[in-house]
C-alpha cells in the first residue's frame, strides 16, 4: 500500500490521540465521514495501525523504576534463544524486548516498583534462566524523549 498525504496525516492524527472520533478526524482531513472509515479501515487492514491503546505513565503508577537490561546467553545450551524468549513473556516487568547486535544477545527494558524489586526482578528471574551468562543493567536517571510516534516525515517517500 502507498501512503498518500491523507493517509499520512490520518496516521499522524491517530497516533496522537487515537480517540478521535471519525467525524472529527475526518473534518480534520477534508474528506466525508464514510471516506474517511474507509482509508483508516485499510490502514488496519494493511497493519500499518497495529492496535489504539492507552498510554499509561509509569511515575505515576508508582513504576519507580526504568531500566535496559543487555543479556548475553551461553550458546551451549541448548535451544537457548526458545528458553528466553518463553521465560521473558511471563515477566510482567519487561515492558519491552529486542534482539540486538554486539556482545549482548538481547536489550530489555525493565519496569519495576522499586530498586529492591528491579534488584528481585534480576536475582530470581533473569539469573535463574537457563543459558543467561551475563547480565548488565543501565537505571535511567532521567528521561529526555519515549515516544511510540512515528514522525510525519519518516511515513513518505
Amino acid at each position: 500500500m502507498t501512503l498518500d498525504a491523507i493517509d499520512i496525516k490520518l496516521l499522524n492524527l491517530l497516533q496522537t490521540d487515537g480517540r478521535m472520533s471519525n467525524l472529527e478526524l475526518a473534518e480534520k482531513v477534508f474528506l466525508s465521514p464514510s471516506s474517511c472509515l474507509r482509508r483508516v479501515r485499510l490502514l488496519e487492514e494493511a497493519g500499518m495501525i497495529s492496535r489504539y491503546s492507552a498510554i499509561l505513565n509509569p511515575a505515576a503508577l508508582g513504576l519507580e523504576v526504568d531500566a535496559f537490561v543487555q543479556v548475553t546467553m551461553r550458546r551451549d545450551v541448548e535451544h537457548w534463544h526458545e528458553n528466553f524468549s518463553a521465560s521473558l513473556q511471563a515477566w510482567p516487568e519487561v515492558v519491552g524486548s529486542f534482539i540486538i547486535t554486539g556482545e549482548a544477545n538481547y536489550l530489555l527494558r525493565v519496569r519495576a516498583r522499586s530498586l529492591k524489586h528491579f534488584s528481585a526482578f534480576v536475582l530470581e528471574k533473569l539469573y535463574r534462566t537457563s543459558g543467561v551468562l551475563d547480565i548488565r543493567s543501565n537505571i535511567v536517571l532521567q528521561t529526555l524523549k519515549d515516544t511510540q510516534t512515528i514522525a510525519p516525515e519518516l511515513l513518505g517517500d
